[in-house]
């Protein structure tokens, strides 16, 4: 793993996986790359049961999790990258667009079957994890470097988008379209007090089979999804709405008491809302 200023991490062919995974987002964008094994990941509400050589474009602040099953394989390569860390040699280059499928479309999965541009995309997450060991933070030509790979890699991902013989199935497994009726459905009503009975009664489903279904797809229960959620919404709030009270931005992110809030808050992100509110000032 490599970690430069925080504004790039890159790791390649991570093997296994740490319990929990959590629903989470992030500042950055994400270049999520699969190798190997088994894995079920949702974003947003879509969930996408991967298969060898699938990369997933992120711009971080849509929710995301994978789903591994238990002792399974699961080997992937990441790079977590700031926009505003390349931004400035985008500009000067005039390819500004090649962070439009991160900034218009937010969250894509491209299936490439593993072609030719897929193993060359491949080789530069590899060259960008092994420089924390082949070369000296210090050295002042070290993020130059990075930043050539890093518009290298955008570039592979651009045209991997473009290719026109790339499909994904159209056809969705009934568990697999329940499973995203009822994010959807989460999505649209953080805000509100829902419940297992609530949601059930929406969607014409039973508490049982909404409770049962939506943990075999995605990993987790759907109140779990549903604090993500609302988690998502109070970071949002606290940066662009810098002026705005606690308990506020509590309330219209769902949750029913402040200090629910400030517990959950604490608990998820590590400090109180109020120091995350001035770390990103």
């Amino acid at each position: 793993m490599l970690i430069l200023n925080e504004s790039l991490i890159a790791a390649y062919h991570a093997h296994g996986y740490e319990e929990p995974f959590d629903y989470h987002s992030h500042q950055e964008y994400e270049i999520y790359f699969f190798h190997a094994g088994s894995c079920r990941y949702l974003i947003h509400n879509k969930i996408y049961d991967l298969v060898p050589g699938d990369i997933l474009l992120m711009d971080g602040m849509t929710l995301h999790k994978p789903n591994v099953r238990q002792n399974s394989e699961y080997v992937r390569s990441v790079i977590h990258f700031s926009p505003t860390w390349i931004k400035g040699v985008l500009e000067e280059m005039g390819s500004m667009s090649l962070l439009d499928p991160f900034k218009k479309l937010h969250h894509c999965l491209i299936r490439t079957n593993e072609n030719s541009e897929s193993r060359r995309l491949e080789e530069i997450v590899c060259r960008l994890a092994k420089l924390r060991w082949t070369t000296d933070l210090q050295d002042r030509y070290a993020e130059t470097e990075m930043k050539v790979l890093l518009l290298q890699a955008l570039i592979s991902v651009n045209r991997l988008g473009r290719i026109d013989s790339i499909k994904l199935p159209s056809y969705k497994a009934d568990k697999t379209e329940h499973a995203e009726n009822i994010a959807t459905f989460v999505q649209s009503n953080y805000m509100q007090k829902l419940t297992l009975d609530t949601i059930a009664e929406a969607l014409n489903l039973s508490r049982s089979y909404v409770s049962h279904v939506f943990k075999e797809m995605t990993g987790f229960t759907v109140m779990e999804y549903l604090m993500g959620c609302r988690l998502t919404q109070v970071k949002y709030l606290l940066e662009m709405e810098p002026g705005k009270a606690l308990k506020d931005v509590a309330i219209e992110s769902g949750f029913e008491s402040v200090s629910h809030f400030s517990r959950y808050f604490k608990k998820k992100v590590g400090v109180t809302a109020r120091a995350y509110r001035n770390l990103r000032k």
